[in-house]
């Protein structure tokens, strides 16, 4: 299908009038899955290929309605909770992270656990115990009912205190200015956090911050390269869920860097053509949970109507890996070396 003929005025897909520049994409670079994402998909792969189905998940393995389906077809079965899983069975926990409590429902039901959290929000995690530890106030900025959230929050109850936002600030309450700390969510938009920071700076000069920051580098990375593509497109589209955090966060980005219009898709066929209308650069990225064949859909959907010329915006080079979950690593040695021995 080529680009849409106009009938009476411009068609939806059509450049502005008397406009005789291309239409175009700007891809951004990095985009979709980041280092954690992808440990914590394969980690699901490699239990259900190493222990067979089904292999149960407490929660979604990662924010991502294609990723989710796409596993449960090869006999993932997702959870809401630690105690919906059978006595004896295998459960992984997705890469937002649990509280402490939820090791230990594990632990009663006899399960099996993987730990496929992130490894930059375990480090976060181990952050809020040693502060706990210290006696300190931990000021966690994010988003509530986060998983994320709810999973950080869980390591030291009695010290945390969620700051969703500069709204927040003004209600905080510590026990010593002196010892108050924050930390953050780690996939919130940095501009955004950094208005909250400064915010609770103005209240609590003596506020400390983290040994580094706390929100993650692809998200970081993919937020960079949103701001470089709204300078310069019209439209920019976001390939990503509805309760993806860092993906809403890109589309943020994008409005505050100059884009016109801006919104997040899961698939291709959740464009709306209107939102063509007029639009000469559209710019095009995905969230840090978002396979590369949804992109590729709306990539090629692009193309039909015009948008062939596709030009890469890169921001930063990524080439951070994160091994295994240790629970599957210790497996699958175990069962590399009984092979060796066999032979």
């Amino acid at each position: 299908m080529g680009a849409m003929t106009a009938t009476p005025g411009p068609s939806p897909a059509a450049a502005p009038s008397g406009d005789s520049q291309p239409r175009k994409v700007l891809l951004a670079a990095p985009r979709g899955y980041c280092a954690g994402v992808d440990r914590a998909v394969i980690a699901v792969e490699k239990a259900l290929e190493q222990y067979g189905a089904p292999v149960y998940v407490r929660h979604e393995i990662v924010h991502n309605k294609y990723v989710v389906a796409t596993l449960e077809k090869k006999g993932a079965i997702f959870v809401e909770e630690t105690a919906e899983v059978p006595e004896g069975s295998i459960v992984v926990f997705s890469a937002h992270g649990v509280a402490p409590t939820v090791h230990e429902e594990a632990e009663r039901g006899k399960l099996a656990t993987i730990d496929a959290t992130c490894p930059l929000v375990t480090k976060v995690h181990k952050e809020a115990v040693r502060f706990a530890k210290q006696d300190y106030d931990i000021l966690l900025i994010g988003h509530e009912g986060h998983e994320e959230v709810i999973g950080t929050s869980g390591e030291a109850p009695e010290h945390i205190q969620l700051v969703d936002g500069p709204e927040d600030v003004a209600g905080v309450e510590v026990r010593d200015e002196n010892k108050v700390v924050w930390l953050s969510q780690t996939t919130l938009s940095v501009d955004e956090t950094m208005e909250t920071v400064d915010a609770l700076k103005n209240r609590f000069p003596n506020l400390l911050s983290p040994p580094s920051d706390d929100i993650c580098y692809a998200t970081q990375n993919r937020q960079l390269a949103v701001k470089q593509m709204g300078a310069r497109a019209e439209l920019v589209i976001v390939v990503g869920s509805r309760n993806s955090s860092n993906s809403k966060r890109l589309v943020e980005v994008a409005l505050g860097a100059g884009a016109r219009d801006a919104h997040l898709v899961d698939f291709a066929d959740e464009i709306d053509e209107a939102w063509l209308e007029g639009v000469r650069t559209v710019g095009v990225t995905s969230g840090a949970s978002v396979p590369e064949i949804l992109v590729d859909g709306v990539l090629e959907w692009l193309a039909e109507r015009g948008y062939a010329d596709v030009e890469t915006v890169t921001a930063a080079e990524e080439s951070i890996t994160f091994s295994l979950p240790k629970e599957l690593r210790r497996d699958l040695r175990a069962e590399a070396a009984a092979r060796v021995a066999e032979d």
